[in-house]
């Protein structure tokens, strides 16, 4: 494949890729930052548990909502301009959330904080673009970036914890505002401004409807996910859906659309948004289940199972590298469709896991599906932006963004309800005869519960109940694993006969 070069990258570019990914690294570490710091936040705000769930989902809700309108709004009213509004906005919130002196003083923190992250995420990508004009130096641009931005999520758990046990649960948050304040200050003097010359009119109706039918379709899954079928998400899900059809009908009729919905034609943009969204929809699920597995059945303390989650974070900065090698020599269809053979390898090694097995059997097969994520990630993220023209670069982001929250979702949903019921199906064998149907409830809810429920129970029944309990959440952790190699391998297939014929897009500016 002939590589395409045009204006080699210098100092100012690198240094700016510097401050570019700090500010992604934050906005997806304060998805997971508080997990850790749930005991002694609830000691000290008593939140209701309706108040508590809102604290921890309302960022993540307000993040998924405003992706593609902030991205859109960047491409229209300058990219950095943008950025640096955000920044303030995070930085305050930042504030705002760390010194909260109530529940709801905090909900309305982490929903400001959700905003100001909705800017960060694709203003930031989106000016790679504008930064790097050669096609090596943008892969290598966006691995780096992709590497920052996926390890994130589990550096936000491992820091937040190391911080609560050293300060106090608001220090979470402090961290952020040191890189906001960076940010502000080398922002106009390292990122370039970009804005389409010819933006036409923002269409505010598409941008609420956007919001709200990826809320309402995001909250529903994790209402599924969380309790089981119910009405209430199930008419969320439905208003959602119809709200997405209606807003890809407006942007079709628009000749300035929010959304320029024909990208979706091209097999390089809509084929990776495809594979972002399986790979995310895969790991999420089976990444929640690895991590209950380390605290519940192998007796792990969270910052420890935090921890032991950084070798699968290092082998995903591998696969990113050599996914972006690769490239040089190999179609990126196939580097693309490779990880996602390699993330099914990964998941079929966990279907052999068993309860007793050593912490280097779950992680090896953990591992092996980060490595198979970070090779096909990196080129997934590469061709949505380089396949977009320029001028819709942020939004084209934050679709590939916003799939990415629509897979968490899906994936804690669907493998987290797959384990859940295989789980419930099997403790019942586990659990004594006599115990009361409230404690039988209790105990096949969750490991968790069956746990506390032994614990009210002579030593000799309670052993044999909590293995029995520990063998049906594994067998349900296989199962999610059987699903997840089996929907990885699919896509494999589907995404490398359709990007056979895709070259590496040139960026033509």
């Amino acid at each position: 494949m002939v590589e395409v070069t045009k204006n080699k990258a210098g100092r100012r570019e690198w240094i700016g890729l510097a401050v570019l990914t700090l500010p992604a690294l934050l906005a997806s570490m304060d998805l997971s930052v508080l997990f850790m710091a749930v005991p002694w936040l609830s000691a000290d705000l008593e939140p209701t548990g309706t108040q508590l769930l809102w604290i921890m989902d309302i960022y993540g809700f307000f993040i998924a909502g405003l992706l593609i309108t902030m991205g859109t709004l960047g491409d229209r009213m300058g990219r950095r301009k943008l950025l640096m509004i955000g920044a303030v906005a995070f930085g305050a919130a930042s504030l705002m959330a760390a010194y909260s002196t109530s529940a709801e003083m905090l909900i309305v923190a982490r929903a400001l904080l959700g905003i100001g992250g909705a800017t960060l995420a694709p203003s930031t990508l989106a000016l790679i673009r504008n930064m790097f004009h050669d096609d090596a130096e943008r892969r290598t641009a966006v691995a780096i970036w992709t590497g920052a931005f996926s390890a994130g999520f589990p550096l936000g758990s491992i820091i937040g914890g190391l911080l609560v046990e050293q300060f106090w649960w608001g220090s979470v948050f402090l961290i952020n505002i040191p890189v906001m304040v960076m940010l502000l200050v080398l922002a106009p003097m390292l990122l370039p401004e970009y804005k389409d010359p010819r933006p036409g009119r923002f269409d505010l109706i598409g941008a609420v409807l956007a919001m709200a039918a990826v809320l309402l379709v995001i909250w529903a899954l994790k209402e599924f996910a969380e309790y089981g079928w119910d009405v209430l998400p199930a008419i969320a899900m439905a208003i959602g859906s119809i709200l997405g059809y209606l807003f890809v009908r407006r942007q079709r009729s628009r000749p300035d659309p929010l959304l320029d919905v024909g990208l979706f034609r091209y097999p390089a943009f809509s084929a990776s948004i495809g594979a972002n969204l399986v790979l995310i929809l895969a790991s999420a699920g089976v990444g929640m289940l690895v991590v209950q597995h380390m605290q519940l059945v192998m007796d792990y303390r969270p910052v420890t199972a935090a921890l032991w989650m950084l070798p699968m974070v290092a082998v995903m900065m591998v696969g990113i590298s050599l996914g972006t090698m690769a490239v040089r020599w190999i179609r990126p269809g196939v580097v693309v469709g490779a990880g996602l053979a390699f993330g099914a390898v990964g998941f079929a090694l966990l279907t052999r896991l068993d309860a007793d097995d050593s912490i280097a059997a779950l992680i090896g097969g953990y591992s092996v599906m980060g490595f198979g994520m970070g090779t096909a990630l990196s080129m997934a993220y590469n061709m949505v932006i380089a396949t977009a023209p320029a001028e819709n670069a942020g939004a084209a982001a934050a679709v590939n963004e916003t799939g990415s929250e629509l897979g968490g979702a899906l994936g804690i949903a669907t493998l987290g309800s797959l384990a859940a019921a295989v789980y419930t199906d099997e403790v019942r064998d586990a659990l004594p005869r006599d115990i009361s149907a409230e404690a039988a409830d209790t105990a096949t809810g969750t490991l968790g519960g069956a746990v506390a429920v032994a614990e009210e129970l002579p030593p000799e029944l309670a052993e044999t109940m909590v293995a029995g309990a520990r063998d049906a959440f594994v067998h349900g952790l296989n199962m999610s694993a059987v699903f997840g190699a089996a929907l990885l391998g699919v896509a494999a297939v589907v995404v490398t006969l359709l990007l056979r014929k895709v070259p590496l897009p040139s960026t033509s500016e």
